[in-house]
């Protein structure tokens, strides 16, 4: 389980994402062991402290976001590194 986070911490980010897919993405940073939360105004807090975390975001982001033939893209990239 992630540690309790302090909703004034300095290094994090707010992530504007759908209403919709909002709980969605929360649950799944969560999964990953990300420390976020939701504000009172709605908005979505990610703490981000290294590069990994960065990258589990993105992730998760184009997980629910990109389209098939970005995702289709983004993998042969991977594989060519």
């Amino acid at each position: 389980m992630s540690a309790p986070v302090n909703s004034e911490s300095l290094d994090a980010q707010v992530i504007n994402v759908p209403l919709a897919e909002r709980w969605r993405i929360y649950h799944r940073l969560q999964e990953l062991m990300i420390p976020c939360w939701c504000d009172a105004d709605g908005s979505l807090r990610v703490q981000i402290n290294n590069i990994l975390t960065a990258i589990l975001v993105r992730s998760t982001l184009m997980q629910f976001f990109a389209s098939r033939g970005e995702l289709i893209d983004w993998l042969e990239q991977c594989w060519k590194l």
